[in-house]
């Protein structure tokens, strides 16, 4: 699991069946978790927002968060930190 910072949004309206219904977002990973400003597209399962600092998911665990593990997800949100201290 990694931490990471919601930056924006993706709106895609052609996707895999599976996929429909899913909100997908930015999310740059924090410095202190790699060592570049890597980002990524997630799937957001709890509601978070641009600008929440959100733990992912990946791999089988993203997809297990999807309620189906042939779901073709990669990344998922699956908190949102209310105190990180010390994390950026």
């Amino acid at each position: 699991m990694i931490i990471g910072k919601v930056v924006g949004k993706v709106i895609s309206t052609r996707k895999n069946e599976a996929l429909v219904g899913c909100k997908f977002l930015v999310v740059e990973i924090l410095s202190s978790m790699t060592n570049d400003n890597t980002k990524m597209v997630a799937v957001d399962n709890v509601g978070a927002g641009i600008g929440d600092i959100v733990l992912v998911a990946q791999g089988s665990a993203a997809r297990l968060a999807c309620n189906d593990g042939n779901t073709p997800v990669d990344a998922a949100v699956v908190g949102i930190v209310d105190d990180g201290t010390g994390l950026e």
